[in-house]
């Protein structure tokens, strides 16, 4: 039996419980332990010292810990805990809440000059962000961005999407996600109402219900046996009159829960007068070293973590490719504003000499900006640019192609411009700082890399040289989920048969953003002839590269234009094929000809056109496993050589949504692991990859 790592949702609900009756502790010290354990000291008035410690790591758990339990103060601290200790040395510990039913504890620490919320993400890689009284992060143990949160410094932290909380919901919402079910009961438990694999169980063994009974064939009667099976479950939890235990198996230490378990009625238990104190004994005593790792050899148990190594650096190096987009973005901005007012400069001149001449004649702020909405009215085009002035900070800001720009009115043009530039300098310093850290990590990984093959290389008589290196993932029953989101997955995206990057719009704001934000100047330029198609962008380089002249193979080309087409209302009409055409990004412009107006997502083409004539409109929807768990969609040439299995879709009958859970159904039918297909590829998902308007599979 695999020894407890995670505490699980109902656990935390426990420890949430027990911690309660500490509320008014005093903190003396933080400490950090490498890069996932953390320590804070404090001083309890009835209790004396108490050490609270919470680990994100391999090992994930929070609870205190007898002093003797708690491994010596490291040396140097690391910024993170001086941050710690400035922040907390002498707050009161005020409490800790579960977000919900999620694996998350927040730590919430008062003092006189601030508040802190020390937030504890125990799931999936495991994070500790500090927040300060307006919940924005001060720091954090990793900084995540993805495409449905973000945790970084400066940013307002992000809870994930919230979860069902099994043990709030009344009977009628039970029963309906379990109808809504189609796998069987156990499972249902364990994903659809979030209990997870253990405590799923023991809900069944408590309803004396079958765990691996169809959802299809239980009834009523099992139903009303599981809801009070959970109601007898939560109890404890809401009354706090616990019972913990730790299991044994061989006499090592196996799991620990907060109260008996009838699943582990035949195994040796030790009992204990707290949660806590289980739990640190437990932990305190936990050896992972020759746990059985889903029949691994005794050798490769004691093959160092390379593979988690190497996914730690580059989940750094990816963190940090994000940043130096950010700071590129960020640079690029205040240039093209410092450009846009000396693009403007007798226009920009009036509104600040307008300002100047008000205040030298002691005009209050408020009477200038009235001056200002005044002029507006009468249509003064200086005056309809300025979107607002800030007395306290005696700025104004104004509007110049939609970009707002904050002046400061005494400076003039020029100092103004030049303060833009500097910034844009400043930040191109963080991005070099950047640049630097991101190649020491890639060498790390490189060396991670290279004592891996090393230790491959090395002679092992127990090791099987004819195991098969292609894995036929269809057929095996468990498939690891690994993913990492991208900042492109907001946008149409797929990856051309030569590895080419192609992005198109969803909208009239993703095309503008795509062009202004996303376009170098040797990317490609795609469009339909079509109205209603997306910009699409194949992109030659990564945003955090420097734009790189390549020659694109005509198989990409053409893979991008037929992306544009059958994403555009080709497809909707039902036609089969469509022309577009592919420019270079000095052709697109947002300034229309003369007479002309071009709305928000359109843009100006000038000079000849690559044309792709009767281009036919196709589209296929895949699942990736290695390296990542994902749907892709595009183009059926590239997406064939990169999906595990892959489905074509033609203009048709059936719904946007309606072909996609067919789609869902259909790849349910090919893999083994159904509960995979759930997690990964769910209708929702694969629509997103489906063209508007009408689709049917291709026979």
């Amino acid at each position: 039996m695999d020894r407890k790592r995670e505490l699980s949702s109902i656990d935390l609900a426990a420890v949430v419980r027990e911690l309660a009756s500490y509320e008014g502790a005093k903190v003396d010290k933080a400490y950090l332990y490498g890069d996932d354990l953390l320590r804070l000291k404090m001083r309890d008035f009835d209790r004396g010292r108490l050490e609270l410690l919470i680990e994100v790591g391999e090992t994930k758990r929070a609870h205190t810990a007898a002093p003797e339990h708690v491994p010596a103060a490291p040396g140097r601290p690391p910024n993170f805990a001086k941050m710690l200790r400035n922040r907390l040395s002498g707050a009161d510990f005020a409490g800790v809440e579960q977000f919900e039913f999620d694996r998350i504890l927040q730590f919430e620490f008062r003092r006189e000059d601030s508040d802190t919320t020390i937030v504890a993400e125990l799931f999936g890689q495991g994070n500790i962000a500090v927040l300060d009284e307006n919940y924005e992060v001060v720091d954090s143990l990793d900084t995540v961005r993805l495409k449905s949160r973000t945790v970084a410094p400066g940013s307002q932290y992000e809870f994930p999407n919230s979860r069902v909380n099994p043990l709030e919901i009344e009977y009628e919402e039970f029963e309906y996600r379990m109808n809504d079910s189609d796998t069987d009961v156990v499972r249902t438990l364990a994903t659809q109402l979030n209990f997870g694999g253990l405590y799923a169980e023991e809900v069944c063994t408590r309803a004396n219900v079958e765990k691996a009974m169809d959802i299809a064939d239980a009834d009523e009667e099992e139903y009303e046996r599981l809801y009070a099976a959970i109601e007898r479950l939560k109890e404890p939890l809401v009354t706090g009159d616990f019972d913990p235990r730790v299991y044994y198996e061989d006499d090592t230490r196996v799991d620990v829960t907060p109260f008996p378990l009838e699943e582990y009625e035949e195994r040796d238990v030790e009992a204990f007068d707290s949660f806590n104190a289980a739990l640190d004994d437990y932990f305190t005593n936990l050896d992972l070293s020759d746990d059985d790792s889903g029949g691994a050899n005794s050798h490769e148990l004691q093959k160092p973590d390379f593979q988690g190594q190497i996914e730690k650096q580059q989940r750094i190096i990816d963190q940090q490719q994000g940043a130096i987009e950010g700071f590129e973005r960020q640079a690029e901005v205040e240039r093209e504003k410092a450009e846009l007012l000396y693009g403007n400069y007798g226009f920009v001149d009036e509104i600040l000499s307008t300002v100047q001449n008000a205040r030298a004649e002691d005009a209050p702020w408020a009477d200038i900006e009235a001056r200002f909405e005044e002029g507006a009215e009468r249509g003064i085009e200086a005056a309809e640019a300025v979107r607002g002035i800030d007395e306290s900070e005696g700025t104004v800001t104004v509007e110049i192609d939609d970009t707002e720009i904050t002046l400061f009115p005494e400076d003039g043009v020029e100092k103004n411009a030049d303060r833009l530039y500097q910034e844009a300098k400043r930040i191109e310093e963080k991005k070099a700082g950047a640049q630097a850290a991101i190649e020491d990590t890639r060498e790390e990984l490189e060396a991670v890399k290279k004592r891996k093959e090393e230790w491959e290389d090395e002679p092992n008589e127990e090791r099987s040289d004819d195991e098969p290196k292609d894995i036929d993932w269809l057929s095996r029953a468990s498939i690891p989920i690994r993913n990492q989101e991208q900042w492109y997955e907001r946008f149409r995206w797929f990856r051309t048969s030569d590895g080419f990057l192609v992005i198109g719009g969803r909208n009239a704001d993703q095309n503008e953003e795509l062009v202004k934000k996303y376009m170098d100047r040797n990317d490609l330029f795609f469009h339909s002839q079509a109205h209603g198609g997306p910009i699409t962008i194949l992109k030659t380089s990564d945003p955090s590269e420097p734009s790189k002249d390549v020659d694109v193979p005509d198989r990409s080309k053409e893979e991008a234009a037929q992306f544009a087409v059958s994403y555009s209302s080709v497809w909707k009409d039902g036609r089969f094929s469509g022309d577009a055409y592919m420019v270079s990004p000095e052709q697109v412009s947002k300034t229309p000809e003369s007479g002309e107006y071009l709305e928000k997502g359109a843009f100006a083409i000038r000079g000849d056109r690559t044309y792709f004539d009767d281009t036919p409109v196709g589209v296929a929807v895949g699942i990736t496993v290695e390296p990542n768990t994902r749907v892709i969609g595009g183009p059926p040439s590239a997406i064939e050589s990169q999906a595990e299995t892959h489905i074509e879709v033609e203009p048709g009958q059936y719904a946007q949504n309606d072909a996609a859970k067919r789609l869902y159904r259909e790849f349910r039918e090919r893999f083994k692991d159904t509960s995979f297909v759930r997690k990964v590829a769910s209708p929702d998902l694969i629509q997103e990859f489906l063209p508007a308007g009408g689709s049917r599979m291709v026979d």
